[in-house]
């Protein structure tokens, strides 16, 4: 919004022209969306409290947990703010990609929301319906699929690439369309299981996000795209804002987050950060890098599958319990070590992807 009005105050003073550089919107975008969390953050969660809009915890959970009911939750909702008010601040609002992402978090957020408003404001424990939840992330992930391949104009648009091999692609085709849509609804739902620690999950998604910002940075110049021989998607640099205002927002909101939590992020803060982090990744062709980058996700919903599966199948629990950071509670790790180590864990992902980009 503020990129064309700079673009006619530019003609009158020079000044204005540095808003069309992609890094200094980057930061601007970071400290908006730091600084709205930050500043509305004491008052949102005392407007929780108030509202009596607390997180209902699960007898079948760590007994630990049975302390945290009551806490604020659908902090979730004042990510979101942060995040859409300072893209639609200091993003191009005409590239597509923005459009598609803003329209993926919005959204799935949206979801989220109503899945935590039936949950803690009408009391009802189940929320939305599994199936009712799974249909409407289809329905919003199928035409966002559906409406980045209608508009693609490029080969290197639907290739699929494989990271430390420059001259091995694979043209995908339609099937792009069913690669976008599991890379939405499944991150999405993968964030949601991981969101079960105070701050476990806002953590890895800022520095997953931050990664693939500076992934979009790069497929989007055709200089270092050539350099480094990764895709050049033009316009695909723009997102580096909206990944900045991710990551602003999720330290933000972190400050309320970390252990011992004063608020929650919800459904709202989780279903539309993992759909939002798996569209980036497939706009910026570098799915499977993505998914190095993202191990922790991967990791807590194949613990959960292979637990279902196995108990359906044998009998047997794999886990003491599932999502994964639960078993290592039930082993006697305190917390604050789980996330962590946690933590930990996926900055060395998020290294060894980024090293993926120069060993090709």
């Amino acid at each position: 919004m503020l990129v064309w009005l700079a673009q006619y105050l530019e003609q009158y003073l020079g000044v204005f022209g540095v808003v069309q550089y992609l890094s200094f919107r980057a930061i601007l975008g970071v400290m908006t969306a730091l600084g709205i969390c930050l500043l509305l953050g004491p008052w949102f969660i005392n407007k929780l409290n108030q509202l009596q809009i607390g997180q209902s915890i699960r007898d079948c959970g760590p007994e630990s947990h049975l302390a945290k009911s009551g806490t604020p939750t659908m902090g979730g909702t004042l990510i979101l703010f942060s995040i859409i008010l300072s893209s639609l601040l200091w993003s191009d609002l005409s590239n597509r990609y923005v459009l598609a992402v803003l329209f993926v978090t919005l959204s799935f957020g949206w979801v989220g929301w109503v899945d935590d408003y039936r949950k803690v404001v009408e009391k009802n424990s189940k929320g939305l319906p599994a199936k009712w939840k799974y249909f409407w992330q289809s329905l919003f992930g199928v035409i966002t699929s559906v409406g980045l391949y209608a508009t693609s104009t490029l080969p290197q648009e639907t290739t699929l690439y494989f990271p430390f091999f420059k001259d091995i692609f694979l043209q995908v085709g339609v099937f792009y369309i069913v690669i976008t849509y599991f890379m939405i609804v499944g991150f999405s739902n993968a964030v949601n299981l991981t969101d079960g620690l105070d701050g476990l999950a806002i953590m890895p998604t800022v520095l997953v996000g931050g990664a693939l910002g500076l992934i979009a940075y790069l497929v989007g110049n055709v200089n270092f795209s050539n350099y480094l021989h990764i895709p050049y998607v033009p316009g695909a640099g723009e997102l580096v804002v909206f990944c900045a205002a991710l990551g602003g927002a999720g330290l933000g909101f972190l400050w309320f987050n970390t252990y011992p939590a004063q608020v929650f992020m919800g459904d709202v803060g989780a279903l539309s950060l993992g759909a939002a982090l798996g569209v980036i990744a497939v706009i910026v062709r570098h799915e499977i890098v993505f998914i190095i980058m993202a191990g922790i996700f991967v990791m807590e919903t194949v613990s959960v599958i292979l637990q279902v599966a196995s108990f359906k199948l044998t009998g047997r629990r794999i886990f003491r319990m599932a999502p994964l950071h639960h078993h290592f509670e039930l082993k006697g790790w305190p917390e604050p070590r789980v996330i962590v180590r946690f933590w930990i864990i996926t900055v060395m992902l998020v290294l060894i992807g980024l090293a993926t980009l120069k060993l090709r």
